[in-house]
Formats: C-alpha cells, sequence, structure tokens
C-alpha cells in the first residue's frame, strides 16, 4: 500500500493536474528566456586597496581616541548613498551602478582580542570600460577618504561643542554646592566644632552642677523657713500680711487710739451707764476708728493701686497687725527667704532648660556632620567634574592640530579581465524543466492541503485518536458501474464480498452498545458521505444476522431512496405526514428480497419537518418500533444542513458518524464530534466509507482507491444525488 502522503499527493494530483501543467510551463518558458538571452559583454574588474594610519605623534588621548574610533568604519558608512552619489556626480554615472558594482572587504577583528587582523581596506568596482573602472576606484578612495577625515574632524568639533555647552552649568552647579556648604558652616559649623573639641559636654556638665547647687541650696532655704514657720506660727503669706501691717504707721495709730477708746470706756464703765453721753461718745469713737482701720488695712492689703496685692483678707485686723519688733523681724526674714527660693527656683528651672537645650544640640550633631559631610562631598564632585571637563576641553583643543584622516592610500586601482563562461542552453533548459517540476509538484501538494478536507482514511483514524472517539469500521468503495445515478448500493445479495466490512461494524455497535442498544441514529457532516449507503447495508447484515430490523428514513428533507430495497414509495404520504407515521400498517414496508429487515420510507421532501419530528405521531411511532425490532437504524439528515439529527437524537441510544475521505471536512468534522461529546448526546463511534480497500472474491479481486477519476465518479453514483 502506498504511504498516505503519496495517496494525498496523488488526489490532489487528480484534481489541480491542470494548474500545476500551467506552473511547469511557465516555469520551463522563463528558462527558455533565460537561455536564449545574447551573452553580456566583457567587464573589468579594478582593484585598490587603502588602510588605516596613524599620527607619528599624539600628544592628546582624544587625539588617539578619535583615530581609533577611526578604524571602526563599517561598509554602511564607506558606501552610504552621500558618498555614491558624490562619485557618481563626478563620473557622471548613475548611483544605482556604481553601488551594485562595488565591492568592499573591511579587515576582521580578533573575536580574543578586538583588534583587527590587519589594516588593508580591499575595493573591487566592475564596468564595461577600463578607463572608467580605474576612474570609479580613484574617485571613490579619495572621496572615502576625505570622509574620514570629516568624520575625525566632526567627532573632535563635536567633544569641543558639547563641553562648551555643560561648563557653564558645571560652574554654576560647582559654585552653588560651595555656596550651600558655606552658609551651612556659617549657622551650623559652631555647633559642630563644640561638640568636636568636647566644649558641648562641658557646658552640660556644668549647667548639671549649677542644678545640684542650687537644689542644695533650696533646701537650705526651705529648712530655715521652716523653722521660721514653727517659731511664728505663721506662713510666709501670712507673715507677709502681719509684717505689712504691723509696719503701718497709719495703722499703729489707729490701734493706739482704739487702746485708749477702750481703756477710757474701762474706767468710765464703773460710774456711767451705757446710755450716757460721754459713753456713746466714746463708742462712737471706737467705731470710727475701726472702721478706718478697716479701710486702711484693705488698702495695705491691696496695695493701693500703686503695688501687687498681697494674697490673704482684711479679717480680725488687728490680730494680724499686733506682730512686735522681733517677730517682724523673723516674718521680715521669712519673706526675704521666700523670695531667695523663688529666685533660685527660676534659676533652676533655667539650667534644666538650657541643659534639654544643650542635649538636644548634642543628640543633633551625628545629622549635622552627615548634611555637612554630604555637602561637602557634592563640592568635591562637581568640582572633580569641573576640572576634568576643563582638562578634557584643553586636551581636546590640543588634539585639533593632531586629527588628521584615518584612511590613506595603500595600493593604485589595477585592472583585469573578468571573463564570462558561456552559458549552455541544453543545462539551462535542464535546470529550468527540473525547477519546473518541482514548482509545479509543489504547487499542486498546497492547494491540496489549503483544501481542508481529509485525504485519506489514516487521516480521519489520526482525528478520531486524538479525540478519543471509537472506529467501528471501515467500507471500502463498491462498485456502481450498473447502478443508476440515484440508487443506493444496497448488498441485497448474500454472497457479497462487501457485507463482512458492514457485519464487522455490526459487531462493533452491538459490543460496544451492549444489549440495551435498540435504536441506532446514523448521520454525517455534509452530503455524498455515504450516509444512508451505510444506513441501509448496516439493516441489511443486521437482518442477515437474525435480527428483526427496522430502517426508518428520518431525512424529510429529501426523497426516499427505498426503490434501491426494491420498495415503492407511498406517493400521497407527503401530503399528510402525521397521518401516514400514525399509521403503521401503511408505512412499515417487508423488504422483499431480505428476511427480517423492514423500512419505512420518507414522505419527503416535506414542509415543516422539525414540527413532524418533534410531533406526538413520531413520539408513538418510535416507542412502538423499540417494542417490536430488534434493531431500528434512524437514516437522518447532515448535521451541518439542519438541526433535524438533533430533534430526533432523544429518540435513539446511539448515535454512529459516517466520514469519507476526499469529501468530510476536517473542521466540521471535528466540531461535530465535539459537540455531540461535549453535549454527551451518545456518540457511540465513526464508520470511514470509501476507503481504499482491496476487497478479494471468488471470481476478481476488486480494488477501490480515492485517486483515480473513475472511482470518484463511481462514488457519486453510490450516494446518489440526493443520498446524504
Amino acid at each position: 500500500m502506498s504511504p498516505p502522503i503519496v495517496k494525498r499527493y496523488l488526489i490532489a494530483f487528480e484534481k489541480y493536474k491542470w494548474i500545476g501543467l500551467a506552473s511547469f510551463s511557465l516555469v520551463v518558458i522563463g528558462s527558455t528566456v533565460v537561455a536564449i538571452q545574447p551573452e553580456p559583454p566583457a567587464s573589468y574588474i579594478a582593484n585598490a586597496a587603502l588602510t588605516y594610519n596613524r599620527p607619528p605623534v599624539s600628544f592628546s588621548v582624544t587625539g588617539t581616541e578619535i583615530q581609533q574610533q577611526g578604524q571602526e568604519l563599517n561598509e554602511e558608512v564607506l558606501l552610504s548613498d552621500q558618498v555614491i552619489e558624490t562619485v557618481a556626480e563626478k563620473v557622471n554615472i548613475k548611483p544605482q551602478k556604481i553601488g551594485l558594482n562595488i565591492v568592499i572587504k573591511l579587515p576582521k577583528k580578533n573575536s580574543r582580542t578586538g583588534e583587527l587582523e590587519s589594516t588593508i581596506i580591499e575595493l573591487k568596482y566592475k564596468d564595461s570600460d577600463r578607463k572608467r573602472a580605474v576612474e570609479v576606484l580613484q574617485v571613490l578612495m579619495q572621496t572615502m577618504i576625505k570622509l574620514s577625515g570629516d568624520i575625525n574632524t566632526g567627532r573632535l568639533k563635536a567633544i569641543i561643542q558639547k563641553i562648551d555647552e555643560r561648563l557653564p552649568q558645571t560652574k554654576i552647579e560647582l559654585q552653588a554646592a560651595e555656596k550651600r556648604l558655606e552658609q551651612y558652616d556659617r549657622i551650623e559649623r559652631p555647633a559642630i566644632l563644640a561638640s568636636e573639641n568636647g566644649s558641648l559636654l562641658t557646658a552640660v556638665t556644668s549647667s548639671q552642677n549649677q542644678q545640684r547647687q542650687i537644689q542644695q541650696t533650696i533646701a537650705g532655704i526651705n529648712a530655715q523657713i521652716q523653722s521660721l514657720q514653727a517659731k511664728l506660727g505663721l506662713n510666709v503669706n501670712q507673715a507677709y500680711i502681719s509684717s505689712a501691717l504691723s509696719a503701718d504707721p497709719i495703722i499703729a495709730n489707729l490701734r493706739s487710739q482704739i487702746y485708749q477708746v477702750e481703756s477710757q470706756v474701762a474706767v468710765l464703765r464703773k460710774d456711767l451707764r451705757p446710755e450716757h453721753p460721754t459713753m456713746i461718745q466714746l463708742q462712737r469713737q471706737k467705731q470710727a476708728a475701726e472702721e478706718l482701720l478697716q479701710q486702711r488695712a484693705a488698702e495695705v492689703v491691696g496695695g493701693g493701686g500703686a503695688a501687687a496685692p498681697l494674697t490673704g483678707s482684711v479679717y480680725n485686723i488687728r490680730a494680724q497687725s499686733n506682730l512686735d519688733p522681733a517677730r517682724q523681724e523673723l516674718a521680715n526674714q521669712m519673706v526675704a527667704l521666700q523670695t531667695q527660693r523663688d529666685t533660685l527656683q527660676q534659676q533652676l528651672a533655667q539650667q534644666v532648660q538650657e541643659e534639654a537645650r544643650l542635649r538636644q544640640m548634642y543628640s543633633l550633631i551625628p545629622n549635622k556632620q552627615l548634611e555637612r559631610s554630604r555637602l561637602e562631598q557634592d563640592v568635591v564632585l562637581k568640582k572633580a567634574i569641573y576640572d576634568k571637563m576643563q582638562a578634557k576641553l584643553a586636551d581636546a583643543k590640543t588634539a585639533e592640530a593632531e586629527t588628521v584622516t584615518s584612511l590613506t592610500l595603500a595600493r593604485g586601482p589595477m585592472v583585469i579581465a573578468d571573463f564570462v563562461k558561456p552559458k549552455k542552453m541544453s543545462v539551462t533548459l535542464g535546470v529550468g524543466g527540473l525547477m519546473g517540476l518541482v514548482i509545479g509538484g509543489g504547487v499542486i501538494f498546497l492547494l491540496g492541503s489549503l483544501e481542508g478536507i481529509f485525504k485519506t482514511r489514516e487521516d480521519i483514524r489520526e482525528s478520531l485518536k486524538q479525540r478519543e472517539v471509537a472506529l467501528l469500521g471501515e467500507i471500502p468503495l463498491m462498485p456502481v458501474d450498473d447502478l443508476d445515478l440515484a440508487a443506493i448500493p444496497a448488498l441485497l445479495s448474500a454472497d457479497s464480498p462487501y457485507l463482512e466490512f458492514y457485519e464487522k461494524v455490526r459487531s462493533n455497535v452491538r459490543r460496544l452498545g451492549g444489549k440495551s442498544l435498540k435504536i441506532l441514529l446514523v448521520t454525517s457532516v455534509s452530503k455524498t458521505e455515504g450516509k444512508t449507503t451505510s444506513a441501509y447495508n448496516l439493516g441489511i447484515a443486521s437482518a442477515r444476522a437474525g435480527k428483526r430490523t427496522l430502517i426508518i428514513e428520518t431525512d424529510l428533507r429529501s426523497p426516499s431512496c427505498c426503490a434501491s430495497l426494491k420498495i415503492a414509495a407511498d406517493p400521497d404520504a407527503n401530503i399528510e405526514p402525521l397521518r401516514y407515521y400514525a399509521n403503521l400498517s401503511e408505512c412499515i414496508r417487508l423488504v422483499p428480497d431480505v428476511e427480517n429487515l423492514y423500512i419505512i420510507p420518507s414522505p419527503g421532501p416535506v414542509r415543516q419537518s422539525a414540527a413532524i419530528l418533534e410531533s406526538s405521531e413520531m413520539r408513538r411511532l418510535m416507542e412502538d418500533v423499540r417494542e417490536r425490532y430488534d434493531l431500528v437504524i434512524l437514516d437522518t439528515s447532515p448535521l451541518s444542513l439542519s438541526n433535524d439529527p438533533l430533534l430526533i437524537q432523544p429518540y435513539s441510544d446511539a448515535i454512529v458518524i459516517i466520514a469519507r475521505p476526499n469529501y468530510t471536512q476536517e473542521n466540521l468534522f471535528g466540531e461535530a464530534i465535539d459537540q455531540l461529546v461535549d453535549s454527551e448526546l451518545g456518540l457511540l463511534g465513526a464508520v470511514i466509507d470509501g476507503a481504499d480497500i482491496l476487497v478479494y472474491s471468488s471470481d476478481i479481486v476488486e480494488s477501490s482507491s480515492a485517486s483515480t477519476a473513475k472511482e470518484d465518479s463511481a462514488a457519486e453514483m453510490s450516494v446518489g444525488a440526493n443520498n446524504n
């Protein structure tokens, strides 16, 4: 047997042989045109060479770098459009001609060291005129040498210009950095120096010592105040008020007057009654003196508007203003100690604040040192950049006197004749014929690959294997030379060698479907794939096996093919299809040549086939035949034409899909199988119809192959005009 790729090519060749022949003819004609072309005129090749050079003395680094860069000129630069156009203008030749005939060979670099293995640049120019070849090459080399010098000078000027542009800004940045450092030192440098020489820590320690001394002094003053309070029986505020009241002369005078009046009242009380005018007068004098005493005490305690008021009250003024000189001195001493203590406490608070300030300043010293270091580094960096730019500018200006071209003439143009080997017409035609065969065959193979159709049964097997779908059997292509175009090749003879292939399909269906399989739905992707032929012959194989078998043509969109089983269809069935299916005695027919085989011919073509398939009459028909027959085969319409197979599917137990090489489209077949599997519609497997299988009989050996035109026409007859 031929390999699958050979089969595919033979099938494609049968379809597209004229296109392949046209491609072959075009290539042969083209090679003939090339073969009869006249010999080209004689040409001359001018050879010359350039070399890289360096100045004998180099005083600048920039000049050395530019000369080294000048040795990295590539072919795109040396043969740029500008160079070619300049040369073409001088020698009066089209630039395209120069670009096509010039060849340049640059020296290679050592892969390890990166240095050039040679300094020679080889140049070749081909022309039909000897003098013109030399002239073009001379002008080209001069232009390249000048271009190298211009490039080196341009690089140097670009460096100087770039430095001149950036130098002022770099100087401004350096001055700004120095100014920031100067301002920072003016503000923060004293504190940093104080931290560095230890004076800041000394100030903190001194503040702590002063705080301890003040605290000790305050403790001694507190002890003295407590001692004086114990002696006087007064606190500081009370002692201050009593001392102030006792020291006031007006209060002392008023108290003296009150004592005098009280003395007179005490003397006259023995002789005079309280109602006596003299007693009344004395009481009035005493009352007036007490009011004046109270008023004066209020003035003393309140400060009289000129001094700060005292903390206290003017109640019981006579008791508060009766300090003798000794107690008054103690009270004044207590007030003085209190004042001294308040002063020391204020000094202590100031020292505490000063210590906190010094500690805060000391804690910030590391950050200040880091900030100053950053500013100082910024100044150093910008100064280094500025100095380098100054040095680079001076070096670049020095290099102006050294910069020259990096190329120089190594060898002048030398001309040699270029002899062209004459063409052989026979060789050209032979090569053209061979290329024509290859191209024509490739076109045929490409067109066949782009069809998207299964070419061989091996292709269908691979597709089923990838989708894990069972292959129920392969049916060979049957000879149908003696059949009518609309007939189905039904295997009515029990001696047919093709019947065993359908018997194999039947047994696989029974094995995979099990004993519960009663109704089998047979469909295909599109027409002309042998669906009806497979359904008929599968029914015949089942009946030959002793099973009561019924074939129901549920493709209501096409006419019945029951004539192939020698059954005449009811001509009035399409008038009332529902009544036709409701009467089983009328619609079920016995096949005369095959025992146990029955058929319900299609009343089609009819309108509204979907409504008939979903009708209650069809449901009762399916329920009845399920009970009466061992196997019911439903021959439905193709999946790509309508949804009728999916409407009748609920009545079936399994689905068998028919595929045929050179007819079934790959994408439609894959989509149909994926839809049936994903929807869990009970796909049992697939059958390959029209396979190229050798069939042996007692008299002849019949070979079916999809690669010949005769077998293709026979396949068309086998499915008939309306056989899907």
